[in-house]
């Protein structure tokens, strides 16, 4: 997951990113391997894609990103969306992928995902019964600004989701802002208001906050049809520096086989043995 400074833009990371990109490679690897003679297409679609590489805050050590390691997978996937609101991490996104996977099939899209969601739709190749297409997207927010209503709309395609809920934090921070209806940023993330009904009936403490959040998510995704995903099969991100909860990491998919490879990128991810010498 390591990468040479090539000299162009590399924002900022946490060191507990190294977590993160640990279990996306897996998943990836799986996915496009497990999914090569499933389906006629497979597409890899990144939201928030950034510039490919990150530099752990503090440290001159680089990772690879996520568009980075999806490219560099065992068996590609037939193409690449990736959407970037930031221009200049588009740029540098940019030169990378020509240089680490000249022949990839890439559509760049410049701007916020959710303003663009009808251009990324546009690129996900038409399916038909001689022409099965799925989609793996990510949705790597940098807090829970997320928009339910962009996830609603690719779901109509046959898309399965990895979505990092960056709850930890922010939760506990505008907590009364969010409760009381101040802010409508959750509703937008979780697609509904009725939550905070829910939430003042559960009577459970403030720090069960971001657990109750994970779940109504979970719910909110249940209700386009994908299959539930428990609390304890997201992953629980920490910091490496005081072991603050910050964000879960979870798979939203409307087929079993899926959550089959996600259970293995838990076991695996966190596990010195390597999941391919098994």
């Amino acid at each position: 997951m390591n990468a040479e400074d090539d000299g162009l833009i590399c924002p900022d990371v946490g060191s507990w990113a190294e977590t993160k990109y640990r279990l996306l490679a897996l998943y990836d690897e799986l996915f496009s391997t497990g999914m090569k003679y499933k389906w006629d297409q497979r597409v890899y679609i990144d939201l928030y894609a950034s510039a490919g590489y990150g530099r752990i805050r503090g440290t001159k050590k680089i990772l690879k990103g996520s568009p980075v390691l999806a490219l560099g997978v065992t068996h590609p996937f037939d193409k690449y969306v990736f959407c970037e609101e930031s221009t200049d991490l588009l740029e540098a996104l940019k030169v990378r992928v020509a240089r680490i996977a000249p022949q990839a099939q890439v559509a760049f899209i410049p701007g916020r995902c959710d303003t663009k969601i009808a251009q990324i739709c546009e690129e996900i190749p038409k399916g038909s019964p001689n022409n099965k297409v799925l989609s793996l997207c990510l949705v790597d927010p940098f807090d829970f600004g997320l928009k339910f209503e962009t996830l609603k709309k690719l779901s109509a395609f046959y898309v399965d989701f990895i979505v990092l809920l960056a709850i930890g934090m922010d939760a506990n921070r505008n907590y009364d802002h969010y409760v009381d209806g101040a802010s409508p940023k959750i509703d937008e993330a979780l697609g509904n208001t009725a939550w905070r009904d829910r939430w003042r009936a559960a009577g459970t403490r403030r720090s069960d906050f971001r657990r109750f959040l994970a779940q109504e998510f979970s719910i909110s995704m249940q209700s386009l049809g994908y299959l539930e995903q428990p609390l304890d099969r997201m992953k629980l991100v920490r910091s490496t520096e005081k072991n603050l909860s910050l964000y879960y990491v979870a798979l939203f998919s409307r087929n079993r086989t899926a959550y089959k490879f996600w259970d293995d990128v838990l076991k695996y991810s966190t596990d010195q043995t390597s999941l391919w010498s098994l």
